[in-house]
């Protein structure tokens, strides 16, 4: 590596490689729109709209006021690590021991840990493209090799069995899929995983799912990967169903070989997790906020139930059904060549923010769009309107 010219900063080849958030370029643009008193329709970011249930919010305060504010145990609290068990052996009927539960500082934390903890400095992981960007940067920060494997519309934009036996190497050690996924919104099949762990496991590879948008499910069969396998991780997150996406908290479920090494990884990495957050999470799972929760999902559902077909008819390529999370992943092609081009002029022209396909992947970004359904039904109504007025135009 050519050293820096003098004056320049002195930066590892890392960080000049990690690419940033295009959508934070169209939020930016969004937010001086606004200041100047434009009125946008946000459909780029995907954060819910909801505030965080009252009682997760109730049980944050009493934790404060309580003086609950000393560093938990790296693994986390384990009252929050056996609720936790409890909600899967409840909605999964899955039993898994709290001690294989990590709780983290979010879904990126245990993302992180888990690169940390299988990733050799060269070696490769499978993702689909399009994928979640932040996920190969995790790969790349820890000296991997994210390996982008382009799928479509033939296997729901999702990884499959025949993917990961055509790229799986001598230098692969993990596959990352996302079951619902972002950008796509669509589901991993029973079948699928339990094929592709058994690939991995084959291979002397792990399987790592992400989990994060479950509870987020409208239609098809959202179980967890741990009813099929022992031997992978599973990432989740108390951000996108329970609501909590600035309280920084989430967890990992890993096999039981992997405790000790993620515990030191842990105390080393971050610590541990918010404190005050690890007691409002366990509020998370009382009967009365999975109530409040439950009917978010109904909304959420109303949405792309309203969404999904409007898109279609003003000429948005959408072969397959989004069946969780809260996006759809559309085909612009017929309105332009370039998705952040047309991504910026339906800002600067007709007010909506949507984020252009160059955050998802190389697997032709250009066609491709998301819509964020992280809005009410009166503003993606207005969204709607001003996009078929601007395709007029």
């Amino acid at each position: 590596m050519s050293k820096p010219r003098q004056g320049a900063p002195r930066l590892a080849q890392r960080a000049k490689e990690i690419q940033p958030f295009h959508v934070m370029e169209i939020l930016a643009r969004a937010r001086d729109l606004e200041a100047q008193g434009r009125d946008i329709v946000h459909m780029e970011i995907g954060e819910p709209d909801f505030p965080t249930p009252e009682p997760i919010r109730r049980a944050g305060i009493a934790a404060l006021e309580k003086g609950e504010l000393f560093y938990t145990p790296a693994l986390g609290l384990p009252e929050l690590r056996r609720g936790i068990a409890d909600f899967y052996r409840q909605r999964y009927g899955v039993v898994v021991s709290p001690a294989r539960i990590i709780i983290t500082t979010g879904a990126s934390g245990a993302l992180m840990l888990a690169c940390a903890a299988l990733v050799e400095i060269g070696e490769e992981v499978i993702l689909a493209d399009p994928g979640y960007p932040a996920n190969r940067q995790f790969v790349r920060v820890m000296g991997g090799v994210p390996r982008a494997v382009p799928v479509d519309a033939s296997s729901a934009y999702q990884l499959a069995p025949d993917h990961l036996e055509r790229a799986w190497g001598e230098r692969t050690a993990a596959a990352l899929v996302a079951s619902p996924s972002n950008p796509t919104g669509t589901l991993v099949s029973a079948e699928r995983l339990a094929a592709m762990a058994q690939i991995a496991r084959a291979r002397g590879g792990t399987l790592i799912v992400d989990e994060i948008y479950h509870g987020l499910v409208y239609e098809g069969d959202a179980r967890t990967v741990l009813a099929l396998a022992d031997d992978v991780l599973v990432i989740n997150s108390f951000s996108k169903y329970f609501n909590m996406t600035g309280w920084r908290l989430g967890w990992m479920v890993v096999p039981e070989s992997y405790i000790a090494s993620i515990d030191r990884l842990s105390q080393n990495l971050y610590l541990a997790a918010p404190t005050t957050a690890q007691y409002a999470g366990l509020a998370a799972f009382l009967p009365e906020t999975l109530a409040i929760l439950d009917e978010r999902v109904r909304e959420f559902k109303a949405r792309r139930d309203y969404l999904l077909p409007e898109l279609r008819r003003l000429g948005f390529d959408i072969p397959v059904t989004p069946q969780g999370a809260f996006y759809i992943y559309a085909g612009c092609s017929k309105h332009t060549d370039d998705s952040f081009a047309f991504a910026r002029d339906l800002l600067d022209h007709a007010g909506v923010a949507i984020a252009p396909g160059d955050d998802f992947g190389a697997n032709e970004p250009h066609k491709y769009v998301r819509f964020a359904y992280t809005n009410s039904m009166e503003r993606l109504k207005e969204g709607v309107h001003r996009i078929a007025r601007f395709l007029r135009q």
